[in-house]
């Protein structure tokens, strides 16, 4: 399998992506320049640092090697690389996108390749 880097979306700015065949961002992405992206291990991180108090969210996976030179892992300002990728996401380099899911004590529910 080819890696994977992930994207955690808002599902009201995903779902014009679904009809454009491109996400062009989040607020924060297009503010920033690139859209921001995890590693595996980094999705958890993200997801407390940004995402902890919202609902209606999508882990989505993207294929790396289809984002080509566009996708960057960069230094961010914790010193630990993540990846950028410069430009809309074409919705071809999506492996999937699913609902994050909360557990009964409220935390969230990844799928198993997240650790």
């Amino acid at each position: 399998m080819s890696e994977m880097v992930y994207k955690i979306a808002r599902a009201s700015e995903w779902e014009p992506a679904e009809g454009a065949g491109i996400f062009a961002g989040s607020a924060d992405d297009k503010r920033d320049g690139f859209i921001h992206l995890s590693s595996a291990d980094q999705v958890r991180t993200t997801h407390d640092r940004y995402f902890s108090g919202e609902n209606n969210l999508l882990l989505v996976a993207v294929n790396a090697e289809r984002l080509g030179p566009a996708l960057k892992w960069e230094v961010s300002r914790r010193g630990e690389k993540y990846p950028h990728f410069y430009g809309p996401l074409p919705l071809t380099a999506v492996h999937s996108a699913v609902a994050i899911r909360r557990g009964s004590e409220g935390r969230p529910i990844f799928p198993p390749e997240i650790p």
